[in-house]
C-alpha cells in the first residue's frame, strides 16, 4: 500500500501580556477550519514552552495570532524560533503579531515593521499592489474594508508589500501614499507572511475577502505554490 502523505500541520500561538483581542478566539475556530478545508492541520497554544526545538519541528508554519506584549520568551525560546527559521519553516503574523517583543530586534526584522498607534475602528480603501504572490491572487485591486488600521515604525526595507491602505480614505493614517498593510518576505530561510488585517471578529466569520487572503498567505507560509 502507498504511504499516506502526513498532513502539514501549523501551531496557532496567541499569549497576551498586553491588549487581549476578543477576536482571536473568532480567530482560532477560524482559521483550524480553514486547515480542514485546505488540508492542514492546527494545534493552538499561549505556553511559551511549545517553543523549543523538537516541539517546532512538528510544524510547517507557525501563525502569530495578534499576540501582544514584550519579553515573554526566554534565550532558549528565542534560539528555538531562530532555528526553526533558518531552517526554512514558514511564519504568518495576523494583526498584533507587530505589537509585540518590542525589546528583540530579530523579530522585529522578522515580522517587518513594528506597530506604533492606531485612529478608531472604520472602513478604508485597500488597494493590491502590484507584487505577484498567492496571497493577493483573485483579489480585486481595491475593496472598501472595516479594520483598525495600524501604524508602523521599523519598516524592514526588505519586505515586499502586497496590500496598502489609501490614508486619504480614512483618518489618522501616519505612514504616507505607501502605506503597507500586508507584505512577506524570505527571510533567513524561512517563508514570513504578514496582514495587519484581522482585528474584528468578522473578519474571521463573515469576510471572504479576508478569507482568501489569510488561508492563501498560510499556504504561502506552508510552501504550496497554489
Amino acid at each position: 500500500m502507498k504511504a499516506e502523505k502526513t498532513k502539514d500541520k501549523v501551531l496557532i500561538f496567541s499569549l497576551t501580556k498586553g491588549y487581549h483581542h476578543a477576536s482571536i478566539a473568532d480567530g482560532i475556530t477560524a482559521i483550524t477550519q480553514w486547515g480542514i478545508e485546505n488540508n492542514f492541520d492546527t494545534d493552538t497554544t499561549t505556553d511559551v514552552l511549545k517553543f523549543t526545538d523538537d516541539n517546532l519541528k512538528k510544524y510547517k508554519a507557525v501563525i502569530f495570532l495578534s499576540p501582544t506584549g514584550s519579553g515573554f520568551f526566554n534565550d532558549e525560546e528565542k534560539a528555538a524560533l531562530q532555528k526553526y527559521i533558518h531552517n526554512g519553516g514558514g511564519f504568518v503574523g495576523i494583526h498584533a503579531a507587530t505589537d509585540c517583543l518590542y525589546d528583540w530586534e530579530w523579530y522585529g526584522k522578522l515580522v517587518g515593521a513594528y506597530f506604533t498607534k492606531h485612529p478608531k475602528i472604520q472602513q478604508a480603501t485597500v488597494h493590491v499592489t502590484n507584487e505577484p504572490h498567492i496571497a493577493t491572487k483573485g483579489l480585486p485591486p481595491a475593496w472598501q474594508h472595516t479594520d483598525e488600521w495600524y501604524n508602523f515604525k521599523d519598516i524592514s526595507p526588505d519586505i515586499k508589500t502586497l496590500i496598502t491602505v489609501d490614508e486619504k480614505s480614512y483618518t489618522g493614517g501616519e505612514n504616507g501614499d505607501v502605506h503597507p498593510i500586508s507584505w512577506y518576505q524570505n527571510f533567513e530561510g524561512g517563508r514570513v507572511f504578514y496582514t495587519a488585517l484581522g482585528h474584528t471578529k468578522e473578519d474571521y466569520t463573515t469576510d471572504p475577502l479576508f478569507k482568501q487572503h489569510v488561508v492563501a498567505g498560510i499556504k504561502y507560509a506552508l510552501g504550496r505554490k497554489k
